[in-house]
């Protein structure tokens, strides 16, 4: 299991479109990829459960990605977040 602390700098933070490209990302992955803010944990292949954790500029959230794959994905959605949000 590998896990990723990100704050997020984007001013709309987490809304539709990069939350959308993040779930078809992780989608690409074996591994579960889950996003937790506040203590809410949310699997990142469900887009209404990712945005219903009202992630906003400022906040950080804490992935963790466990499976098979998950060295590729927890590089993946690193580069995501750093270039996207």
């Amino acid at each position: 299991m590998k896990e990723f602390k990100y704050v997020v700098t984007d001013n709309e933070g987490i809304h539709a479109r990069p939350a959308g490209e993040l779930v078809k990302l992780v989608k690409g992955f074996e591994s579960t990829v889950s996003i937790e803010k506040d203590g809410k944990k949310v699997d990142c292949r469900k887009l209404l459960a990712l945005m219903g954790l009202g992630v906003k500029k400022g906040h950080e959230v804490t992935f963790t990605f466990e499976g098979a794959d998950e060295e590729a994905a927890y590089e993946a959605v690193s580069k995501f977040m750093q270039e996207n949000l």
